[in-house]
């Protein structure tokens, strides 16, 4: 593409922490680029960190007419704001000045549907649209994010060299792909982040029973955390966790960690994934799990009460007796491999729901393509998931990551450490529902016949919904309650 004299190759609204980043990586990678944000000092913030970080090839504008005309055509804006209605605002006060051909990149954690609706609009303009999920947090902003762009090709074309050289490089190539048409790519990053809620929870999940059960302290935990993630389990999440162990409190004694309140905040893709998962009849329960515990950790008070008045009712200390007699070594060994197939769970989960939605929007999307561009850049980025891309080479049709025979091999080896966390743990009165979810998950999945044979005999008997046989076709009902005073049972 001829560069004009003067012009940006491409522009960025919004200089907010990630719109500024991003904003540099782009021009350290060599593209001239514009930014305008509606609050001034961000421009000037923006302007000042491009000198000071290597005289990069940026520019700021004031106006949104002066920073639309900076670029060169087919001109391509990235807008970072909050999603919801800034993001219509901030599309209808450059669109004013943008010509048909040029494109607009949504680069926040929209709602899918809503970059369906801009996708529409914005072509009675005759304007390129894209919805591109943006992960990595500010340090991926700057450094190499993972991004999944969905929504048209042809905008997708006008920016593909400036993302594969932003994106984060791994070994098979950058962190980015087109993802598919409409809002594909935002579906994508939701779906990623309720993986990353499961990560987070599991993680969770491990430290409390290390430390509660195991009475570990955090510079041992923070050791075995770096331990782990030398092995199978390396990844951001395994690394950054290690590293929060290690940080002194400089307000009073000890670590830090333990001094931060027990309330998880959220934004809302978990809370999209866990709703998207019961609209497709999916079931995702370890994301799902992850999400509750995040209500549950909102009601602080109302666990402060709840164990003081079960206190008072008798409830006892259970983890004193359950820790007298655990062997740490093996305690720390049985997590970790309880960890690793809890996570093989969750990810099975959002990859199962990333293909019914592919399948019910025909959007094709390629599972082992999205597992590759997790490789780097991004919150959930993990060595295992280049064994999860190799899993969907070998079958693109694979039902589930469960019964990937490489996979399937390493859950069964895992199961029975496994089953002695989630055991320990409940005998100490130590929760762990995401663990529990995964392993409730392999279970049922596991079994040919599954107790849901007497639900549907209940459905029939109290609504007449039928049933069908084992041994022979067709829909049946029985009158249950009639037949069963009938029968010679006492």
């Amino acid at each position: 593409m001829e560069a004009s004299a003067g012009l940006s190759r491409i522009g960025l609204a919004g200089l907010a922490v990630m719109g500024q980043n991003l904003a540099l990586n782009i021009a350290e990678k060599g593209f001239p680029i514009s930014v305008y944000n509606r609050t001034t000092s961000k421009v000037d913030e923006t302007i000042e960190r491009a000198k000071s970080e290597g005289d990069l090839p940026l520019t700021g504008h004031y106006s949104p007419r002066d920073f639309v005309l900076s670029l060169q055509k087919p001109r391509s804006v990235i807008i970072l704001v909050k999603a919801g209605t800034p993001v219509d605002q901030t599309i209808s006060t450059l669109s004013e000045y943008m010509e048909e051909g040029d494109t607009i990149i949504d680069g926040g954690n929209e709602w899918y549907e809503n970059t369906e609706r801009r996708i529409r609009e914005t072509e009675q303009k005759g304007i390129l649209y894209l919805g591109m999920g943006v992960s990595g947090g500010e340090e991926g902003a700057r450094n190499g994010p993972s991004m999944m762009p969905g929504g048209s090709l042809t905008a997708y074309k006008n920016i593909e060299e400036i993302v594969k050289k932003v994106a984060a490089q791994v070994e098979d190539g950058p962190c980015v792909t087109y993802i598919g048409e409409g809002g594909s790519g935002n579906f994508v990053k939701m779906v990623h982040n309720g993986i990353e809620y499961g990560d987070m929870q599991l993680i969770s999940e491990a430290y409390d029973v290390l430390k509660n059960v195991g009475g570990l302290s955090n510079e041992e935990l923070a050791r075995i955390f770096d331990e782990w993630n030398k092995g199978e389990l390396e990844s951001f999440l395994v690394e950054i966790t290690a590293d929060i162990f290690k940080v002194k409190d400089d307000l009073s004694e000890g670590e830090l960690v333990d001094k931060i309140l027990d309330k998880t905040g959220m934004k809302g893709t978990g809370k999209w994934t866990v709703q998207q998962a019961a609209e497709l009849s999916v079931a995702a329960p370890t994301i799902a799990a992850s999400l509750d515990c995040r209500y549950l950790s909102g009601l602080k008070e109302e666990r402060e009460n709840a164990e003081a008045i079960l206190k008072e009712a008798g409830m006892v200390d259970q983890v004193g007796p359950v820790r007298s007699g655990i062997d740490k070594k093996r305690l720390i060994d049985d997590v970790r491999q309880a960890l690793y197939a809890s996570k093989i769970c969750s990810y099975a989960q959002g990859m199962n729901l990333l293909r019914a939605k592919s399948n019910e929007k025909g959007w094709g999307l390629d599972l082992g393509e999205m597992a590759r561009i997790w490789k780097g850049g991004c919150i959930i980025r993990a060595v295992f998931l280049d064994r999860i891309k190799q899993a969907y080479q070998r079958n693109p049709q694979l039902a589930s990551l469960v019964v990937d025979p490489e996979f399937a091999k390493e859950m069964v080896q895992r199961q029975a450490a496994w089953r002695r966390v989630v055991g320990l743990a409940v005998q100490a009165g130590i929760s762990t529902p995401g663990m529990c979810a995964s392993l409730a998950y392999f279970d049922t999945y596991r079994r040919a016949r599954l107790p849901a044979n007497l639900v549907q005999a209940q459905r029939d008997l109290f609504g007449a919904h039928t049933y069908e046989r084992i041994d022979r076709p067709g829909a049946f009902h029985t009158e249950w309650t009639k037949l069963a005073r009938q029968s010679n049972f006492k």
